[in-house]
């Protein structure tokens, strides 16, 4: 801008003057070199050295050792010869798992529970290197009578290799559900490999029945097990059956809140500072768009939600769950807090006295008792067996403590009453407490007793192809009167119902993370679809519908698209009924069918209207290549269902029965017959 400046006065001077008046420097050229000499002379003496890049040395690559992954390492250094290992999707065989390793020491041994997927089965040959060893398996089966989670790689070892097991002592005790088509199939598949390998089985396969009496079959097991154990390795019982406390208690005076954990699953501050991937350790914070009540009457609550996951780079495909992370009722939470007298706001730790463990606690800490019993425990399901046995202790009146110990033992009389008082009556830790007054237990010992509070999964009711930032649930909210005249509440479902859009002016948020699942549409959109989902089992189909509904727009061509719906009254519980009517007559569900039972003096069902239409279904399934889907009840509707199935396929096939369960299940095993239901 100076030069420019300068050349513009001097056009405006004749050249003559210029010419004559001109020293050889004017003053400006000599301001413009100072100024150009200055600056050169600063860059050379202030100007900012290039940075080093700092050398990082290679981290040294982790031997299996030092990850700890040696199962048969821990327990030669801590003196363990028993393992139990736990396949468990909701806590529950990690709890047994938990309860046979304490058990050890009454037989003078010693016992650790471990996790499969942190350590190397590959080593089970090894347990032969210790003394009077036994590995101990309590697997649940998940699903389509699939491994769980944290048991898949160890199900795919087994599966792949050809191990010598000869010396290993073995015994299993499955988790299962009679509901379930695949009942109790992956502890059959772990006593039956290890078999094979050359494992020694030391104790008959166990197999719990969720859907009848788990606690009761697993006591029973676990009576028998014991003196087995003892006969094999010439053992006795020490007569020792003092409680064991495998916590112990710090009460945090000082510690700075930022270092408290408040309900985060994984990693403190987490719910702050968000950062994917989002899985069980690590929800995202989903926002609540929208809540509605879907039925227009009834004493039921049928709800809608719509969870936003904008930015989470959540993925989900149609006919996968949601999990969400509930919290418990405050008023129960203070109640109990009440009863034992104690300040819930006291900051905790509970440490784990065996320092070798992986479990370091049984819940995030450094907390408040406030936060564990509200984030991290189940304080509203029936305690089993061994709570009550360890809480007898803590009761000072003679009675109360004889009927603790009584319910906790596996005599015919004590499962009787363990059964009337706590399972039928449902009561959870509070009732008992309430109904026991001398029983006080320090709040300590009955944070390390319960378990702990699992997540809830909900079929997915929505399409990413048509809601790619939200994801929707439907859901009815649990509530019921038990036998004590108390009125018991679902906690995931009643927490989720008082989720407003916005609550005093703040987003309402549900920390949550996506499961995949085999429940899948067909490849070729071109093949028809049936599905089958009474009541809420209407959920994954929203969002089936919503696909093919895309796929249409998209001008793929789409195969016959039909459903099969039930509830009780077509005016209070019709789910999504404007909505589907509007799919039908815009020619993307083909076919409508509602099944209301209670309209009529007849009860009407699925089942039915499938009897009623068999024709046309077995022509889509034997001739068109059709993929059935059944969602909902296990115990009824599903039965039910795959019995209408047979008998159609008998009748229409001309199979005798036999023939008829046959061709079903080759359909399952195909692909082509798929179920999301729950008992």
């Amino acid at each position: 801008l100076l030069i420019a400046m300068a050349d513009s006065d001097t056009e405006r001077q004749p050249p003559e003057a210029v010419a004559a008046d001109e020293p050889f420097l004017t003053s400006l050229d000599l301001f413009l070199f100072s100024l150009i000499a200055g600056l050169l002379i600063y860059w050379f003496i202030f100007r900012k050295k290039k940075e080093e890049i700092p050398e990082f040395k290679p981290l040294p690559i982790q031997t299996a050792a030092a990850r700890e992954t040696s199962f048969i390492e821990k327990m030669k250094k801590t003196g363990k010869n028993i393992v139990v290992f736990y396949g468990s999707q909701t806590g529950t065989a990690e709890e047994f798992s938990n309860r046979l390793s304490k058990d050890a020491h009454r037989y003078g041994m010693r016992g650790m529970a471990a996790d499969p997927e942190e350590y190397d089965m590959s080593e089970l040959s090894r347990l032969t290197e210790i003394e009077n060893s036994i590995c101990v398996f309590c697997m649940a089966t998940y699903g389509e009578g699939d491994p769980t989670d944290n048991a898949q790689d160890f199900y795919d070892w087994l599966q792949e290799v050809d191990v010598d097991l000869s010396g290993v002592n073995f015994t299993v005790f499955g988790l299962g559900n009679k509901t379930y088509e695949h009942y109790n199939a992956m502890g059959k598949y772990v006593d039956k490999r290890l078999e094979e390998l050359g494992a020694q089985r030391i104790f008959d396969l166990g197999m719990g029945d969720d859907d009848a009496n788990l606690e009761e079959d697993f006591v029973s097991w676990r009576e028998q097990f014991w003196p087995a154990v003892c006969e094999h390795f010439g053992v006795e019982a020490t007569g020792d059956e003092s409680s064991i406390r495998q916590y112990e208690l710090v009460v945090h005076t000082d510690m700075h809140t930022s270092k408290v954990y408040s309900g985060e699953l994984g990693r403190l501050k987490s719910f702050e500072t968000q950062k994917p991937p989002f899985d069980t350790k690590n929800p995202f914070l989903a926002s609540v768009t929208a809540n509605r009540k879907l039925n227009k009457g009834g004493s039921r609550h049928l709800m809608h939600l719509e969870l936003d996951i904008t930015g989470s780079k959540i993925r989900y495909e149609s006919g996968d769950h949601v999990a969400v992370y509930p919290v418990n009722d405050s008023a129960i939470v203070n109640k109990i807090g009440e009863l034992l007298g104690v300040d819930l706001d006291t900051v905790i730790s509970l440490n784990n006295l065996d320092e070798e463990s992986n479990k370091k606690h049984p819940f995030p800490c450094p907390t408040t008792y406030r936060t564990a019993l509200t984030h991290y425990l189940d304080i509203t399901s029936t305690p089993r067996t061994n709570v009550l046995y360890e809480l007898a202790q803590y009761a000072t009146e003679p009675k109360e403590q004889e009927t603790l110990r009584k319910m906790a033992s596996s005599s015919p009389e004590g499962k009787g009453l363990y059964n009337s008082w706590v399972l039928e009556a449902k009561r959870n830790i509070l009732a008992i407490l309430q109904d026991m007054p001398s029983l006080r237990p320090p709040l300590d010992h009955l944070c390390e007793l319960m378990p702990r509070l699992q997540a809830r999964y909900y079929s997915i009711a929505s399409s990413s192809k048509v809601h790619a930032n939200s994801l929707h649930i439907c859901a009815v909210v649990v509530e019921y009167e038990t036998k004590t005249g108390r009125v018991n509440k679902g906690v995931a479902t009643n927490w989720l119902k008082n989720k407003v859009v916005t609550d005093n002016g703040h987003k309402s948020t549900v920390p949550m993370y996506v499961r995949k699942s085999q429940f899948r549409l067909p490849f070729k959109a071109s093949n028809p679809v049936i599905m089958i989902g009474p009541g809420t089992g209407i959920a994954p189909f929203m969002g089936f519908i919503q696909e093919r509904g895309w796929l249409k727009e998209q001008g793929k061509e789409v195969g016959e698209t039909v459903l099969y719906y039930g509830c009780r009254y077509k005016n209070e519980d019709f789910l999504y009924q404007e909505e589907l009517e509007k799919f039908q007559k815009n020619g993307v569900l083909t076919q409508l069918n509602v099944a209301f039972s209670r309209d009529q003096e007849q009860k009407r069902y699925v089942q039915h209207l499938l009897k009623e239409n068999k024709e046309h279904l077995w022509k889509l399934i034997h001739s068109e290549n059709a993929h059935i889907y059944v969602c909902g009840d296990a115990r009824n509707m599903a039965r039910d269902v795959q019995n209408a199935f047979y008998e159609i396929a008998s009748e229409l096939g001309g199979l005798v029965h036999a023939q008829a369960v046959d061709y079903i299940k080759k359909l399952m095993t195909k692909g082509r017959y798929s179920q999301d239901v729950w008992s």
